[in-house]
């Protein structure tokens, strides 16, 4: 075997390694993490059921019913391929939402849209850390949208271009956010509000919800971090 032949064998063994080793690295939480998805199914996440609120005041039977029907709404529309959460663009599929709930956390989350793309991430089941294609909205993603007496915008933009994978690192601590977009602070401590009962302040727990807007999207690499909090 030649000199040129043995470089290129061991180029393309390297090249092999390379691949599987970043493939084997998605879904795989970092140290302190926990993996909300785990790149193979749906475990650890159900269909929504309306909003906090209403929720509240239903019955445990009438929730439990509920819940059945938006579980398999969801199952019909979200999907897993090749390691990756994947919705299929159809509105009747609704949120992704964990089973369980949060308080004060760190979020660690990989997006992807097509063009025209509008999602969002609901803390504590309220919206939202918005995710859109920035040439509709001439914004970034990353802002708390539907904020109306704090502030809704992020300080930039930094998006990816529409089809690559973006990543939101997100801190959640009382009612304050912090959002970290592809490492570029977009979101410094904002206070995140109450959507479903503006007089009220965000709730202290709640789920973690994939929103959709009758878009394709692309999730993975959900992990989370839980805060404890401090004793009063």
């Amino acid at each position: 075997m030649t000199i040129q032949r043995i470089i290129a064998v061991v180029a393309v063994c390297i090249a092999a390694v390379s691949t599987q080793s970043a493939s084997a690295a998605d879904n795989v939480p970092p140290k302190g993490f926990k993996a909300l998805f785990n790149g193979k199914d749906l475990t650890g996440w159900k269909g929504l059921v309306k909003n906090p609120k209403i929720r509240a005041q239903m019955s445990a039977e009438e929730l439990a019913e509920a819940q059945k029907e938006a579980d398999k709404k969801m199952r019909a529309h979200w999907s897993v391929k090749d390691g990756v959460l994947l919705f299929d663009g159809n509105n009747d599929g609704g949120p992704l939402c964990t089973k369980k709930d949060y308080g004060d956390f760190e979020l660690w989350v990989d997006w992807k849209i097509h063009e025209k793309g509008d999602s969002g991430i609901y803390l504590r089941g309220s919206p939202q850390v918005q995710i859109w294609d920035i040439k509709l909205f001439d914004t970034g993603s990353g802002g708390l949208y539907n904020n109306k007496n704090n502030p809704s915008k992020p300080l930039k933009t930094a998006d990816k271009p529409i089809g690559e994978w973006n990543q939101f690192k997100i801190t959640m601590i009382g009612d304050k956010v912090t959002v970290y977009l592809n490492d570029e602070l977009v979101v410094d401590k904002v206070t995140l509000e109450n959507y479903w009962e503006r007089e009220k302040p965000i709730y202290p727990t709640g789920q973690i919800e994939l929103q959709n807007h009758g878009n394709t999207l692309y999730f993975k690499n959900i992990y989370i971090r839980e805060i404890p909090r401090k004793k009063k």
